[in-house]
């Protein structure tokens, strides 16, 4: 029997695709012959498997002041090239395209009418029962809908919201850790400056761990904070014996908070959809939100300390279920 052959397309700005494809990946080898495209480069994260394709893509960049950097972002997006990327790249050479909110690839299945399959977080905002803030973007729906589109769609969720809906995937580095409660908290807000974060953070008594996309060089400490780079054994080593977290409004840091029985407050991203969303979410689950970071954020800080409410919920099983499905949808 001939061993199937899958194409999966990873977006490459942020960390979060990267790891959950790491675990997709490690979990369809033994059914599959699996070729990566991976597109964009605004991440620390590694892969951790061979990469046959490397594209510019179509991302952002983070910017220092709590929102994407839109200037930098259009300045380095080639439409030219990223039309170029979609008819060259060989889709009919596979049995199934999967593509985890990657454009290239979910595109190209698209021209060339091969089967695909879109495995994302994004992809759950097909279904209208996921929570949405009062006032919806209809432009950012759109955009969410037709980024990486395909045939059909696994998404992911804090909760299992529709029927083709599943909770979030948690990486291996995250189970496997021993978690624990040092009193310490981590910071991952990566559309902040690491300076503005430390000089509010110094006022308040407790250690924090700050890890940021801005400071590329050795970790230092002034007072109670210590700034890192990005590095995912230090920060998973930080995160799993945190007391709390303060984090965006993202998917995979909250998901894997809620895994570990942390306390969470997050901070959405200034103009971002999808943060908002995922922060209506969050709120509705009782998680700690705040919409930015004002005068009086040190106040909303020493409440969210002295608070001891925790979201908990069981993510440890959705991988099985998630691979039975992408193997039935090629039979």
């Amino acid at each position: 029997m001939r061993t199937m052959k899958i194409l999966l397309g990873v977006q490459g700005t942020g960390n979060g695709h990267i790891s959950r494809s790491r675990e997709l990946i490690k979990n369809l080898l033994e059914h599959a012959e699996i070729d990566v495209l991976l597109s964009g480069c605004h991440h620390e994260v590694d892969l951790g498997f061979d990469i046959k394709y490397r594209c510019d893509g179509l991302g952002f960049m983070f910017g220092k002041k709590g929102g994407i950097d839109y200037r930098r972002s259009i300045r380095n997006c080639s439409p030219y090239r990223l039309f170029s990327d979609i008819r060259a790249l060989p889709v009919e050479n596979d049995d199934l395209v999967l593509t985890d909110f990657e454009p290239i690839t979910a595109w190209a299945a698209r021209m060339k009418n091969v089967p695909s399959l879109a495995i994302s977080h994004q992809a759950s905002f097909l279904s209208p029962k996921i929570p949405r803030p009062e006032n919806t973007n209809s432009f950012q729906e759109f955009i969410l809908k037709w980024y990486a589109p395909g045939t059909s769609a696994i998404g992911l969720h804090f909760e299992e919201y529709d029927d083709y809906i599943h909770k979030p995937i948690i990486r291996r580095e995250i189970k496997h850790t021993t978690i624990r409660n040092n009193g310490h908290y981590t910071v991952y807000l990566p559309s902040y400056d690491e300076k503005f974060l430390t000089r509010l953070l110094k006022g308040l008594d407790v250690k924090w761990d700050i890890f940021s996309k801005h400071h590329k060089s050795e970790p230092y400490t002034e007072d109670n904070v210590t700034v890192n780079p990005i590095d995912n054994e230090r920060f998973v080593k930080s995160f799993s014996t945190c007391e709390g977290i303060l984090c965006n409004a993202g998917f995979e840091t909250p998901s894997e908070a809620i895994y570990m029985g942390k306390k969470m407050l997050v901070v959405p991203m200034k103009r971002q959809y999808e943060q908002q969303c995922n922060a209506e979410a969050l709120k509705r689950l009782g998680v700690r939100v705040e919409y930015e970071i004002g005068e009086d954020f040190a106040g909303v800080l020493g409440e969210w300390i002295e608070s001891s409410f925790v979201y908990e919920a069981d993510y440890g099983l959705s991988m099985p279920g998630i691979v039975e499905r992408i193997l039935e949808y090629n039979s």
